[in-house]
């Protein structure tokens, strides 16, 4: 393996995530407007789905990384910016994690059991309770918006590096 680039492992999982990412948000934003049909509540599953999925790959992807080589930051870059990259990073890495946390927290304060792909009940992790279920809404909201802010620093970044600064570190998460 080329020691400045990740392993098959990692790159699957960035790209798969940030596909089920655009997903999950594209969804959520299409559902949050429809009048209650039970088309709204299909597409109110799959988004579920979508974000249960991502949590247990972040999950992984979290282990995974744990355990395996982190290629090399380029020679030049200041350490503020690597201190940035690295605060960038897990920032994302949490909002991963917190954002399908809190989409489950709303579904079990709402009184709604996620049932993923309608075959494996996940517990309820809090007692039905609407003004918990509207506070974990706007929280699921925020974080959403969050996610999309760092997602884009983070592409914008990545562009810089490749376009401006010429290091090639766009190779790093390339087949």
């Amino acid at each position: 393996m080329n020691q400045y680039k990740y392993d098959t492992t990692a790159i699957t999982l960035h790209w798969l995530v940030a596909l089920l990412i655009v997903i999950a948000f594209s969804v959520g934003h299409y559902m949050a407007d429809l009048d209650l049909s039970p088309w709204k509540l299909k597409v109110f599953a799959w988004h579920k789905w979508v974000g249960v999925t991502i949590f247990g790959l972040v999950l992984f992807r979290m282990m995974w990384r744990a355990t395996h080589v982190v290629p090399p930051l380029p020679a030049g870059m200041s350490e503020l910016m690597r201190k940035i990259s690295g605060l960038g990073h897990l920032g994302i890495y949490l909002l991963m994690l917190a954002i399908p946390l809190t989409g489950w927290l709303h579904s079990s304060a709402a009184g709604v059991t996620v049932v993923y792909f309608n075959v494996i009940t996940l517990p309820d992790l809090v007692q039905k309770n609407k003004e918990l279920s509207n506070l974990f809404k706007e929280v699921h909201e925020l974080l959403n918006w969050t996610l999309l802010g760092l997602v884009i620093l983070h592409v914008v970044a990545a562009l810089k590096h490749q376009f401006v600064d010429k290091d090639n570190l766009l190779n790093r998460m390339r087949w």
